[in-house]
């Protein structure tokens, strides 16, 4: 099941909400619970910075999910310093709420943290990690609550996130390297199950992720920062360490919409952090990765010794040529992400925006080399192993 919107989610307020609370016959699972203060089946944790004009949809669609199971629940919201009151917000719709809605306050601290914050306080055996910006899909958490009961070793879950079709443009630049990476599945949604010998086969994140809570907690426990956190990667890594000891379920059931940045301001600050975060959830990890990310980061200034030096000794058509080049070498991802099915909007902005990327998100991985290099190019590789064979 995909969206072709964006579910039509519009209240006054939560007290009227249908939440449909029924009990599947024969899958063993009871009636949603209203009771404060005792341990829950799933605990959704959302890590919130300025997210006021997200969160009224996104627990909308929550709810409505959780409604659906049989599960007991709780949502909390760890306001990582927001300044736009969202933690205010959470205060004022807790009341009417169908489960447990709370706010957890922090100074800002970064999405690592902020979602160690609210593994700390969730009391379910389960925990949902859930983005600010992130849409759930109205059957998506009983689809989980049946393939649980039908085979309770599908414990970790990958969401399928899907960029919002109405984004504004710039939103959906990043559709063009998710499917130069992964358009194999991308293309070709479907049920399958990876580990770490298949990890960079498969989009991944935690902006919509299903584990048991010490799973979670084990999992960032091994992955955690050196230095500053907001620095650090909030998701490659923690995924990585899961994947070694569990088979990650993705289905394109568990599927969620992602609402993207809908400015270039934004979209310029945004890219600048995954340069970071690149370097931190991939230096180390392989010879291949840790060498590709050090040309990365000498192939620009390599480009431009060499555009120089062509234009001084062979004249300015030369200098021409070889600028032609390179576009035409820039935009090759555009083609081949079309040919595994990126969709026409995301080939457009990434021709459009392209130009505006390039330079935030080489700062941010040089940026990444100067953080993270010494720490990370040190470290031992992650072994390859199945995950079945490494959690017997």
């Amino acid at each position: 099941m995909t969206p072709s919107r964006l579910p039509a989610l519009r209240r006054e307020a939560w007290g009227s909400w249908p939440v449909e609370r029924s009990c599947h016959v024969g899958e063993g699972c009871c009636v949603l619970a209203d009771d404060r203060g005792r341990n829950v089946d799933l605990s959704v944790v959302i890590p919130a910075f300025n997210s006021a004009p997200y969160l009224r949809s996104t627990l909308d669609a929550c709810a409505l999910a959780l409604g659906r199971t049989g599960w007991s629940a709780e949502v909390i919201v760890v306001d990582d310093g927001s300044t736009d009151g969202t933690g205010d917000l959470i205060e004022q719709w807790a009341g009417d709420f169908p489960v447990e809605l709370r706010v957890v306050r922090q100074s800002n601290k970064g999405r690592f943290l902020a979602r160690w914050t609210g593994l700390e306080v969730a009391t379910g055996g389960n925990v949902l990690l859930l983005d600010s910006r992130v849409i759930l899909g109205p059957d998506v958490l009983r689809h989980i609550e049946r393939s649980l009961t039908a085979n309770p070793a599908r414990q970790v879950w990958n969401g399928h996130a899907i960029t919002d079709p109405d984004a504004p443009l710039v939103g959906h630049f990043w559709e063009v390297p998710v499917h130069v990476f992964w358009g194999d599945f991308l293309g070709n949604p479907r049920p399958i199950e990876f580990g770490v010998d298949n990890f960079n086969r498969y989009p991944k994140g935690t902006g919509v992720f299903f584990a048991p809570r010490q799973v979670l907690m084990d999992a960032c426990r091994d992955a955690w920062p050196e230095g500053d956190a907001a620095l650090a990667s909030d998701d490659t890594k923690v995924i990585r360490g899961i994947a070694a000891r569990h088979p990650i379920q993705l289905d394109p059931e568990f599927w969620a919409t992602y609402r993207p940045r809908t400015n270039v301001r934004d979209f310029v600050r945004h890219s600048f952090g995954r340069g970071t975060f690149l370097v931190d959830s991939f230096g180390g990890t392989s010879a291949g990765w840790s060498i590709a990310l050090l040309v990365l980061a000498v192939l620009p200034l390599a480009l431009l010794a060499a555009l120089v030096a062509v234009a001084v000794a062979a004249g300015w058509w030369a200098f021409g040529a070889v600028v032609a080049a390179c576009l035409l070498a820039a935009c090759l991802p555009a083609a081949v992400a079309a040919v595994r099915g990126c969709p026409a909007r995301g080939v457009l902005a990434y021709l459009v925006f392209l130009p505006v990327f390039v330079l935030p998100y080489w700062a941010g991985l040089v940026r990444g080399l100067v953080v993270h290099g010494a720490r990370v190019f040190g470290r031992a590789p992650v072994p390859v192993a199945s995950a079945r064979g490494a959690e017997n």
